[in-house]
């Protein structure tokens, strides 16, 4: 499981060339879908707080756009509040660089880093994901339910979509849509698919 090896790959380095690999072919993904017929869409890469802090992550970002023809809206970055929270300035840089390129980001795990509004305010970022840990007792605690409809709510008032992480029941569905979450994902929907089940799904192929 991801949770198992992750932590390994980070404090061994081996997260930056898993990293490229998982960018480079995300974009080389997306564009073949587009190639095939498939309508345009959004791909979205995690971006560790190893990866993040090469100096020449730019350059690499720039490569996978170039080498697989991709247009850089269509490539969004996912970065946790927690590694912006670790150097606010070199992240804002960072994600400046990024946003002139064309290159969408948010804002993953939100809830759990303790970020400042006055912080937040300035982040270049497309949307906010209410964390997991938020939404699987949504239907009961009162807690995460304040929790979820605040976030909601914020990420509105700034202007930034919000998505729902880890949605997989009707009652965390429904009480989504009473507070007007833009977004959701999660089992409900879907579990992980390859490549070619993607297809399938958004109606590229008939066989």
């Amino acid at each position: 499981m991801p949770t198992m090896f992750i932590p390994t790959a980070e404090e061994t380095g081996l997260i930056v060339p898993i990293g490229d690999w998982v960018l480079n072919e995300a974009c080389r993904q997306n564009k073949a879908w587009q190639d095939a017929g498939l309508p345009p869409l959004t791909v979205c890469v995690n971006v560790s707080p190893r990866q993040f802090r090469e100096r020449n992550l730019i350059d690499r970002i720039v490569s996978a756009l170039k080498d697989s023809g991709l247009e850089a809206r269509y490539l969004e970055l996912e970065v946790t509040e927690s590694l912006i929270m670790q150097d606010i300035e070199l992240a804002v840089a960072t994600m400046n660089a990024l946003q002139s390129l064309g290159v969408q980001i948010s804002i993953d795990d939100f809830g759990t880093g303790y970020s400042s509004l006055s912080a937040l305010k300035t982040f270049p970022v497309a949307r906010l994901k209410i964390d997991k840990s938020f939404i699987n007792d949504l239907a009961a605690d009162e807690n995460d339910q304040a929790v979820a409809s605040a976030v909601i709510s914020l990420g509105q008032n700034l202007n930034l979509r919000v998505i729902a992480e880890g949605v997989e029941t009707d009652d965390q569905v429904a009480f989504l849509r009473r507070n007007n979450c833009d977004e959701m994902q999660g089992y409900h929907f879907s579990k992980p698919v390859c490549a070619q089940d993607i297809e399938e799904l958004l109606g590229g192929r008939k066989d």
